[in-house]
């Protein structure tokens, strides 16, 4: 069973026949390919990225320099890119002799104990402990393109799973994830991410930015296919001898045929394969971000890519923008998306894939190039939900305290609340902010007024909404709850008095009433 990348058609795509590797990435220049049946929701982001490498790394290395739409080119690329290996093995899934490296599967050194992977998901990075919300070992009936992008994601995304399984290069530390944070483009009403049109303006970006020279991303040569070296037990390659664009290999990983079907066999290792520890993940990944005072890239953790934290990375100027999710020095301002995925890790254990696709009108990319206004809009923003947060828990809290001076504990009564309407509030955050940009532009005060007072209505509204609805299930003596719902009522209206004025007077007489009945 011997399938080579570079001649069997494997990959399948939305439409037509399966295709070869070639194949797949001239259909992609001719934007041909609009998904990836097989490909599972957490992979997408390191198969976007692999397929981008893998074509900057192939265009720079021959100086082709163009974006060919010919697979026979594609071909020629590729092996270019591994012409030590003339008989093409570093494109096979299967290589008897284990000592010369197999598409992503580094030679075997000899003296090892290896253990079995009976299906790709088993061997994905994935960690589902107790087998509940996705299933383990399950895909006994995989094809080969199944196993494709499973190695993608384990070798190119792994975090550390306990001695013996170490991190890859691109994260800070073992306990992080390789983010992805990215600008694609727009095309259609529904938003949709093209992966054609993404592929072919990432690869067209960084070979821009190599040409023209200066920073760690552009850099060239070096080492490209770490699969392609010897792994020596022991042994970590130098990170200064690396392509910044390198495809990485976490795992000693090898693929056989059993019983007519592929599985994989599996072997520690006594370290990292880089040496790039002390970097902290900051190695020149186009699509991480970089704290800018501390130099290290981003660790989602347990968290998510909420409007604080995109917002945080984007405009705060507290970290580097990757230089994919910059609009770059040719690109035309149109409608783009702003892409956002990574993994949630814990300590050897993963809690979810986390993926954010926010729609950024050409109005607002315009103002990318000066991050100070959108840092100074989006906080103005961040500080009216801020407010009618801080009004939804002030009022939740002295109705479970029975009307009195409320505790930690009756403020802790809010969180449910304040959780559903932080949601509202993340829907709200970005349409508001391209909005209030494209409101400056006009230059318009009376505009500026109206999109101001616009806005802290509807927070009104969700925030409101959110304070009846959660009112009778806060619990309260039922002989203090008249006045208790009533000083509640009371404290949310005014702390929010200033900042929706009309509304608020609309809601003092039902205010008051409460306040007349006896405790």
């Amino acid at each position: 069973m011997s399938i080579n990348l570079l001649t069997d058609p494997v990959i399948s795509i939305d439409a037509g026949s399966p295709l070869s590797l070639p194949e797949m990435f001239a259909a992609m220049a001719r934007d041909e390919v609009r998904a990836f049946p097989a490909l599972r929701p957490h992979q997408r982001p390191a198969w976007h990225m692999f397929t981008v490498q893998l074509a900057t790394l192939a265009t720079w290395t021959s100086k082709h320099f163009e974006i060919s739409r010919d697979a026979t080119i594609w071909r020629s690329l590729f092996r270019t890119l591994t012409q030590d290996w003339p008989d093409d093995a570093p494109w096979n899934l299967v290589v008897e002799n284990t000592a010369i490296p197999a598409f992503l599967q580094p030679p075997d050194p000899g003296g090892l104990k290896w253990t079995d992977v009976p299906t790709p998901d088993s061997l994905d990075i994935l960690i589902t402990a107790r087998n509940h919300e996705i299933k383990q070992s399950v895909a006994r009936q995989s094809s080969a393109e199944d196993w494709i992008f499973a190695l993608v994601s384990q070798q190119t995304s792994a975090g550390y799973d306990g001695k013996g399984n170490y991190r890859i290069a691109r994260m800070n530390g073992g306990s992080s994830s390789r983010p992805m944070l990215g600008l694609a483009p727009a095309r259609g009403q529904d938003h949709r991410v093209n992966p054609s049109q993404w592929w072919l303006r990432d690869v067209q970006q960084l070979l821009l930015r190599r040409r023209s020279g200066g920073g760690a991303v552009d850099r060239m040569g070096g080492i490209a296919l770490l699969w392609c070296v010897d792994w020596p037990e022991g042994d970590q390659l130098d990170l200064g001898k690396l392509d910044p664009l390198c495809i990485e290999v976490s795992r000693r990983v090898r693929l056989r045929e059993t019983d007519g079907r592929l599985t994989a066999i599996r072997a520690n290792s006594r370290g990292p394969r880089v040496d790039a520890k002390a970097y902290k993940g900051n190695v020149g990944d186009p699509w991480a971000p970089i704290h800018v005072s501390e130099g290290k890239s981003l660790t989602l953790g347990t968290g998510d890519f909420d409007y604080k934290r995109l917002r945080d990375l984007m405009f705060s100027g507290d970290w580097k923008v990757p230089v994919l999710a910059e609009l770059g020095r040719d690109e035309v301002a149109d409608d783009r998306l702003l892409i956002a995925e990574a993994l949630s890790r814990g300590n050897s254990k993963t809690e979810g894939f986390r993926s954010r696709i926010v729609p950024v009108p050409h109005t607002a990319l315009r103002f990318f190039g000066s991050p100070e206004k959108i840092a100074e809009v989006s906080k103005e923003i961040m500080s009216d939900i801020a407010e009618f947060d801080a009004a939804l828990r002030i009022g939740i809290a002295i109705l479970a305290a029975g009307g009195e001076s409320a505790s930690k504990a009756h403020y802790a009564r809010s969180h449910a609340a304040r959780n559903r309407f932080d949601r509202v509030a993340d829907r709200l955050f970005f349409p508001e902010l391209w909005k209030r940009l494209a409101v400056l532009e006009s230059d318009s005060p009376e505009a500026e007024d109206n999109a101001l007072r616009e806005f802290r209505e509807e927070l009104f509204d969700a925030s409101s909404k959110e304070l009846e609805e959660a009112i009778p299930a806060v619990p309260c003596a039922a002989i203090a709850r008249p006045k208790a719902e009533a000083r509640c009522r009371r404290a949310f209206h005014a702390r929010v008095r200033k900042l929706v004025p009309r509304r608020d007077a609309n809601a003092s007489t039902q205010v008051d009433s409460h306040a007349e009945i006896p405790a």
